[in-house]
Formats: structure tokens, sequence, C-alpha cells
């Protein structure tokens, strides 16, 4: 039996432009969308295109420029939005247009002052609009997790009827948590008529830390597209990270037997290109990509990872593309660590020499937050040969703190 197929649709130049300080201009955006497309998403959510001249340009731009992943615009449920994104994608050989309408109570009540049979109304009538306007048609009930689960099925049959073929469930205020995520897809599944007709597709938003979460809850009960930002940013707290749900789904295939498009050697280096381009990375800690993501200080962490990688890697670096280095050397670190750094830098260390340099080396660490090379071989500068032959050669695992 074939693995069913996970579709990622990248919003980083949508969503994740709406995070604050992450504003990129056209050149940027196109230049994103073709390491978008290096990197193997399905679908590029290219921006809003009514929202700027700029927006519209870009979104034009890379419908020109990039023939594999769908193109698309998201909307508003109005006719000048939908207008404004078909004209945007006519340079794309794949357009879809996303129309967003809120659904629930408190959405239609205080923001868009309408009525449930209203909310009916302009999904069914921008819905068959937008079909006339671009290859495809994505829906999003807007707070789709807390809308009333009734209403909810309600307005996806009536937008599957008007010719939407991707629903798309967004968790818009980060609300949901995981087995509640997971049931409403298994919820639309079972009760709407054609809903296996249909496409569903997940968006988390990171406010209350289970984007990731929620993401690969959505995945294990029946969503068949992720939609994600590389190093999640988005909107207040984020989206859901491209590069963790990706990573997930890789270490855990136990869990997730799914495949996808993805070249998951490209995530690191997507995730620094947008850090150049909006001038900030990810948090050091960060999930895959941050710096620190393959970084072991701890001496007992360290001795497993040279005798084997995989005591305290749950993934080899190489596999998301990462070229930073694991061993980081610190007042935690252990002698293994220490004469493993030294041997790279050509300096190979009897058992009375390595005893010394790495007391000197400790009371180093406890005055300084980092310790580089220039350091270790400062260290040896007061010795009688600068790099010193071994008299009676250490084993690396006998040396272990």
């Amino acid at each position: 039996m074939t693995p069913a197929r996970i579709a990622f649709l990248d919003t980083t130049l949508r969503d994740g432009e709406q995070s604050p300080g992450c504003s990129m201009n056209i050149q940027e955006k196109v230049r994103m969308a073709h390491a978008l497309e290096d990197l193997g998403v399905d679908a590029i959510e290219a921006g809003f295109a009514v929202a700027s001249e700029g927006d519209f340009r870009a979104i034009e731009n890379i419908g020109r420029e990039i023939r594999g992943p769908v193109i698309a615009s998201m909307a508003r449920a109005r006719i000048e939005d939908i207008d404004a994104a078909g004209q945007a994608l006519k340079s794309s050989s794949r357009s879809r247009i996303h129309v967003v309408l809120a659904s629930s109570d408190i959405h239609l009540e205080f923001k868009l002052k309408i009525s449930r049979a209203e909310a009916l109304e302009h999904t069914d009538s921008a819905i068959r609009l937008a079909a006339t306007r671009a290859n495809e048609v994505e829906f999003s009930p807007e707070d789709a997790t807390r809308t009333d689960p009734e209403f909810l099925c309600q307005i996806v049959a009536v937008a599957i009827d008007a010719g939407a073929r991707i629903i798309n469930v967004p968790d818009t205020v980060g609300y949901c948590v995981p087995e509640e995520y997971a049931g409403i897809f298994r919820m639309l599944r079972s009760r709407l008529p054609r809903g296996k007709e249909v496409i569903l597709s997940s968006h988390c938003h990171d406010d209350l830390g289970l984007a990731v979460a929620n993401t690969l809850a959505a995945v294990a009960a029946g969503a068949q597209q992720v939609e994600c930002t590389i190093n999640g940013i988005g909107e207040r707290a984020g989206n859901a990270a491209l590069e963790e749900v990706a990573a997930a789904m890789m270490v855990r295939k136990d869990k997730f037997p799914f495949t996808h498009s993805l070249a998951l050697t490209r995530l690191c280096a997507t995730s620094r290109l947008l850090a150049e381009v909006i001038s900030f990375g990810p948090p050091p800690n960060k999930a895959v990509v941050g710096r620190n993501a393959f970084a072991h200080e701890a001496g007992i962490h360290q001795h497993g990872v040279l005798a084997n990688p995989l005591t305290y890697e749950i993934m080899r670096p190489s596999s998301v593309g990462s070229i930073d280095h694991g061993l980081v050397l610190g007042k935690h670190s252990g002698r293994t660590a220490l004469a493993q750094r030294l041997h790279d830098l050509g300096i190979d260390l009897n058992k009375a020499e390595l005893n010394m340099v790495y007391r000197r080396f400790i009371d180093l660490a406890d005055h300084r937050k980092a310790i580089f090379d220039q350091d270790l071989v400062a260290l040896l500068a007061d010795r009688s040969r600068k790099h010193p032959q071994p008299t009676e050669q250490v084993k690396l695992d006998e040396v272990a703190r």
C-alpha cells in the first residue's frame, strides 16, 4: 500500500511576513520564493494581493518566475480582494486563491458584524467568483477552532458545494490542544457528505506553544496539507515551523508514515536565508535550525556523542543540512571533549598532560561564557614545546569525565 502524501504549503511570504519586523520587499520575496521552490514545497502563499501594490507585484513576479509550486494569494470574501488576487496570479501556471472568512461567533459579531446566514451567503458567492479567477480555490473559516461545530460543518459544506477543493482549518489564535484539533478533522471527514472529495489542511498558530504538536495531530487525523512558515515566523507567537514538522515526520516515521516532496537537507540553508533577508534569525535553542540544535556541552553528553552520535542525537545534523560543530566547550565539558578538540587542532597529549590542561581549562571556563580554539592553544603557551608529542597516548573513552 502506497503511503499517503502530505503537501506542504509555505506561508512565510504572507502570514510569516505579518510578524513585526519581518516585512520583505519584492526582490526579497522573489529570492525567498526561489529558495522555497528548491526546498520542494508544494505551494507558496506569496502574499495578500489587495493589501498593497508591493504585495500585488510580488505575487505577480513570483508567479512569473516560479513554475513548480502552486502560487497562492490570500483574499477576503470580497469582490475587490478576489479580483486583485486573480489579476496578480495571471502569470502563474498553477494558481490558487485562498478565500478567508471568519466563522466563530465572536468574529462574526464583533469584527465582521454579520449573521451566520450572511456568512454562508458571502462564502458561497466569494468561492464561486474565486473559482473563475484561478485554477483552484482554498477556503479557510477563520477562527475555526472556536467555531460552533454545527456551524463549522455547515459553512464548510457550503464552501465545498461552491467549488472549494482545499478546506483549511485554522487555529487562528493558537487556542487548541492536539487531541481537540485532531477531533475537528475527524468530525469534518465523517460528517460532511462530500468531505472525501476535498483536501483538508491545517494552519496552526503558536500562542500556547502547540502549533507543531497540533499540526502533527492533524496529520495523524487525516489532514493532507500542512501550512507552515520557515523558522515559525508569523503573527504574535508565530506559526507552525515547517522545519520542525518535517523533521518530526522524518524521525518518527513509525507515527507518521507519509511521503512528501521536501528536500530536507535544504532546511538549514532556507532558514539561514530567511534570517539574512529579515535581519534576524531563530533563537539559539530553536529546534532543528537553531545554532545550538545539535550542540553538546555537558561532559556526559559529549562522551556519548563521540562514542555514538545516536546516544544524544535523534537525527544526523547533515540530514537537515546543519553545518554547525556539535561539541561546545564550556564549564560542563569533560576531558573527552577537550581531548577530541585538541586532537582536531593537531595536539595530542598524554594522560598526565591532559589532566593538567583540563584543570586550567575548567578554571578558565568558570569565568568565560565561550571557549575558543585560540584559548585552548593559549593554555599550552607556557609549555616547553608548543605541540607536545604524546608519551602515553590516551584513548578517549578512558578520560571521560
